[in-house]
Formats: C-alpha cells, sequence, structure tokens
C-alpha cells in the first residue's frame, strides 16, 4: 500500500501535472533539495494541501553533493555557535533511533593528536562538550581517549612520529541523495503533490500578495498557473537569483562556497576507522565509503562559477592529497584516485564576511511580503527544524489555525520494521534469491521498502543481477528507480540514484547501455530517446574528466 501511494514514476509525474493546472495548494515549495522536500513533507504531515516543483532532478544540487555526513558539526564549537551544533545532534539522534535507522548510521571518527598534553586537553575538553550538547538521548556512544599504541593498532596509515594520541568519537552517515528521495517519497504518501523538470517563470500576485507561481513543464514546454495560499522558496545557491527575478526583496543574500571531496579504495588508507583533521582554514574528513572506498573532503573556497554543473578540478584534488598525505605514513597519489564530485553550499551572507569559512550555518526564514517564504542556509542534518520553520512562517498566509508540526515523530518511508527485517535477513536472501549481505545493502538503501523488489523480480530474474563491469548494484535497483523514484534520464541514476558516478572508477560508462535499456520501456523511450540519454550523461563526464586533470 505504501509503495503504491508514495510511488514517483511517468504516470505519477503527469497525474501532478494535472493537479497543478486543477488545484488551488495551500503551500507550494520551489526547489526539490532536502530542505523542500523536508517542508513538504511537514506541511503534508499538517493536513494542508501542498505541491513541490522541481526544475531539475531530485537532490540535483547540494542535497547529492555533501559529505554524506549527519553530524553536529564539531568544528562549530570553536565559532560558540552553541545553538547550531546542540540542535544538529538532538537531530542525528532522532534520525538514527526512530526517523530513519535504515539510512542513518552511526560512524566512528579518529581525531588525531600531535601533542601528548596540551591538545588532548583542548581537544578532549571541546569533543567532551559535543557529547554533553546533545543532551539525554545518547543512541551513539560517548567519546574516548586513545594511546599511542591504541591509535596505531586502530590506524596503522598515521605516521607514529607525528600522531601521538588520539579520540575517538561517534557522529553518523547517510547517502543524502537516497535520504532526500525516501523524505520526498513519504510526503507522496501524505499527500504531496511532487514533480521535476518544472520550472517556476513568476509570481502570481493579486495586489501585494503572492497567491501562485506561473510554472513551465520542461518536458512538454506547457506553462501553467499553479495557485497557492503560501509559496515558499527552498532554492538553495540559487535564492539571490529567483529572488531577483520574481521582484523580490529579500532580507537576506546567500554566498556560495564549493566543497570538493575525491573517492579512493579502502586499500590505500589501512584504518578500522573514519578520521578527522585539522587543516590551516577548516577540517578534512576521511570517510568509510562502501566496504571498500573512502571519501575524503572538503574543501570551502568562495565560488560564482556554474551552479547546475559544479566540477571538482585539479587544484581542489591537490589540495585533498596534500592535506591527507601530512598524516599518512604511505602517501595517496592521483593514481589512487577513483572519482570526485562538488557540492556547492548556500551560505547566509551579510555584508562585510570576508571568508566563507567564518559564515555560520544557522538558516534564515524570510517571509517578505504576503504568500511568499524564503528559506536559507542552514546543515544537511538540520534539515527538519529548517522544514517546520518555513512552513511556521507561512501558517499566517493560511487564513485559518493550522496543526502543529508532527515530523519530530513521523518515521521516514522504510523505517517501519527495518530492525525486524534485519533480523530476518536470511529469509529474504532466499525468497528474493540473492545473497544474505545483499539483502542487508539493500535494506540499508530501501529499508522495508525491499519487498517491491520482490515482485519485480519474480517478472524477471535477470534482474536480481549486479550490472556488473565493477559496478554492484543489482538490475532491479536501476528498474526501481524509474518505476518508483522519479528518475527521468541516465544521469538520474548513475548521479543520484545510484553513486556508480564516484564509485566505479569509471564514472559508470560501462554500464550505461545496461541502464538505458532497462530504465527505457518505464518512461517510453524510443532507441533515439535513450542514445540523447547516454549521450548526455557522457558529456557531463567528459567536463569532469576533463576539470581534474592537472
Amino acid at each position: 500500500m505504501w509503495s503504491s501511494k508514495s510511488a514517483l514514476n511517468r504516470a505519477q509525474r503527469q497525474a501532478a501535472i494535472t493537479s497543478l493546472e486543477s488545484d488551488e495548494f495551500d503551500i507550494l515549495v520551489i526547489g526539490g533539495g532536502v530542505t523542500g522536500a523536508g517542508i513538504a513533507l511537514d506541511a503534508a504531515t499538517r493536513g494542508l494541501k501542498v505541491a513541490l516543483i522541481e526544475s531539475q532532478d531530485y537532490a540535483a544540487g547540494t542535497s547529492s553533493r555533501s559529505s554524506k555526513l549527519i553530524h553536529g558539526g564539531l568544528r562549530y564549537l570553536e565559532q560558540y555557535d552553541f545553538k547550531l551544533v546542540r540542535e544538529a545532534l538532538h537531530e542525528r539522534e532522532l534520525m538514527v533511533t526512530t526517523q530513519a535507522p535504515h539510512l542513518v548510521k552511526p560512524l566512528s571518527f579518529l581525531y588525531p593528536l600531535h601533542n601528548k598534553v596540551r591538545e588532548r586537553t583542548y581537544v578532549g575538553a571541546g569533543i567532551f562538550l559535543y557529547d554533553i550538547l546533545r543532551g539525554l538521548q545518547r543512541a551513539l556512544p560517548n567519546h574516548k581517549h586513545l594511546s599511542h599504541k591504541r591509535v596505531q593498532e586502530a590506524a596503522p596509515c598515521l605516521n607514529p612520529k607525528i600522531v601521538l594520541g588520539g579520540i575517538e568519537y561517534f557522529d553518523a552517515q547517510v547517502d543524502d541523495a537516497r535520504h532526500t528521495m525516501m523524505i520526498l517519497r513519504t510526503a507522496a504518501l501524505y499527500g504531496a503533490v511532487l514533480t521535476t523538470q518544472t520550472r517556476a517563470e513568476s509570481l502570481i500576485r493579486d495586489g501585494e500578495k503572492v497567491v501562485g507561481v506561473e510554472v513551465t513543464d520542461l518536458s512538454s514546454g506547457k506553462r501553467l498557473k499553479v495557485k497557492a495560499k503560501s509559496t515558499i522558496m527552498a532554492a538553495g545557491v540559487w535564492s539571490n537569483e529567483l529572488h531577483q527575478h520574481f521582484g523580490i526583496t529579500a532580507n537576506y543574500s546567500v554566498r556560495m562556497s564549493k566543497g570538493v571531496h575525491i573517492v579512493v579504495p579502502r586499500s590505500a588508507i589501512d584504518s578500522s576507522v573514519g578520521m578527522i583533521l585539522k587543516t590551516a582554514v577548516s577540517v578534512l574528513f576521511v570517510i568509510p565509503w562502501t566496504a571498500d572506498k573512502w571519501l575524503i573532503g572538503t574543501t570551502d573556497t568562495d565560488y560564482t562559477g556554474d551552479k547546475v554543473n559544479p566540477l571538482a578540478d585539479a587544484a581542489d584534488v591537490d589540495y585533498i592529497l596534500e592535506q591527507v598525505n601530512k598524516v599518512l605514513v604511505k602517501p595517496l597519489t592521483r593514481s589512487d584516485l577513483l572519482g570526485a564530485y562538488a557540492g556547492l553550499r548556500p551560505l547566509v551572507s551579510s555584508e562585510g564576511a570576508s571568508s566563507t569559512t567564518k559564515i555560520s550555518r544557522e538558516h534564515i526564514v524570510d517571509h517578505p511580503v504576503p504568500g511568499f517564504v524564503s528559506i536559507a542556509g542552514g546543515k544537511y542534518t538540520t534539515y527538519r527544524v529548517m522544514a517546520k520553520d518555513a512552513v511556521d512562517a507561512a501558517a499566517s498566509d493560511m487564513g485559518r489555525a493550522i496543526p502543529e508540526s508532527v515530523t519530530r515523530g513521523t518515521p521516514i518511508l522504510g523505517a517501519d520494521g527495518y530492525h525486524a527485517l534485519v533480523n530476518s535477513a536470511d529469509r529474504l536472501a532466499r525468497d528474493l534469491g540473492i545473497s544474505q549481505s545483499e539483502v542487508i545493502r539493500l535494506l540499508d538503501r530501501y529499508g522495508s521498502e525491499i519487498f517491491e523488489f520482490g515482485e519485480i523480480i519474480a517478472k524477471n530474474r535477470e534482474l536480481a543481477q549486479p550490472l556488473g563491469h565493477g559496478c554492484d548494484y543489482l538490475g532491479v535497483e536501476i528498474y526501481y528507480a524509474a518505476s518508483h523514484e522519479g528518475a527521468m534520464s541516465v544521469s538520474d541514476v548513475l548521479l543520484r540514484r545510484t553513486r556508480a558516478f564516484f564509485e566505479t572508477g569509471d564514472y559508470g560508462l560501462a554500464v550505461v547501455n545496461k541502464v538505458a535499456e532497462i530504465i527505457s520501456p518505464l518512461l517510453g523511450w524510443s532507441a533515439a530517446d535513450a542514445q540523447a540519454s547516454i549521450r548526455e550523461y557522457e558529456a557531463l563526464v567528459q567536463l569532469e574528466r576533463e576539470a581534474i586533470i592537472p
């Protein structure tokens, strides 16, 4: 029942376009990143009639290009941003325990120490405060101090002459694009109308009040007039441009900061834990990603370039390698590189700010005219609080009292029954005809939605097989991306529904034809349509490759 109501696909999209044309909404959300997704869920679970439009793909921007961490922001303690850290830690505990235990997983990190006494005292006090700020909820273990010997046992990769001890603490990890997708599908379950490839063109006004948005369906070129009591814009790095385009004078502006991550094999760094390294301007994370890969990043530099396709360049890669190699016995080289990606942080900015690293990650909600709210800033971890604040701000536009937010206690799709299914992995493996380890991997990506896979595989046993060529995703996951998760192109599948783009070493190029073959019938593609989507993806890969060549 849940999957049929929450499925995002070709037929659902057409029904959504019809609804945008004919219905009046309480709230129209502009932007399909995690904040927009959270707003759609918050509004829908308050009983409001809500629609969301996204000009590209869900999570196409920042929400698929983060560090994949759910964390309080340890480094923000040095900026005395205690409110943000406390808020983020509370949200982290909720996600790990009740909201999304299938998607958000505890992860241990080692903070290497270079001084036996002074640094251990200073850093230890900060991490102690980090533990205290989460309050009474304690889903993750407390930190612990490690001796020089214990650090070498946990992370033999670290240079014992430089790293003299360490502190182990815990945060959590998530596949950001998958998490955003599951929030959106949860919103759809509760009645939200969702569309991609729908671009906001102009605001519809009745005097000063905004009463809707003119929207273009980019797949057909059709212009729609969408009526809504309140429009909430969660456009991230596009905020300044859209405010200007809509003729709205906002009470804030957004600066863009580029963050780059590289991907290397697990064999390149001998460690059983993740690591956080202090740099001159920020921090660098060495993050376990899948059983055989590390993510390493991030950079934090001002950015003024292309918002649609920000690229990691040679300087970004060299900076990351230089920083991580300061503590490694065996330095990483470019030959270790499997992939890289760049994302843009939307930072709320004021006049006189001189560096993106000094701007707070706290969010701002603006209600400059009746019927229009915008939100920007914040951290991925605090998306739910941001969404609640945005809907609260729009409440005055409703003309009636609305219920309080209930998302604190609302599980994300796939969470219900997750732990019981993990305990039944051996039975599920027999039913699906795949390995038990594969079942666990699927449960950690889809949760209880795994039952849908059984129905799909029963009709085509070939879909139970991996794509091959170094890409371990099953055919059924590719099928499901188009049948239930709104994928409309090869790029959608390989960049966001899966992460083959930065995981495979060849950007997934070896499997593009297979991907197109699987999704073509679901999308109603001709052979020419499939080839066009493949060429679009190949062109994007070429841009990425050229950008990181020194």
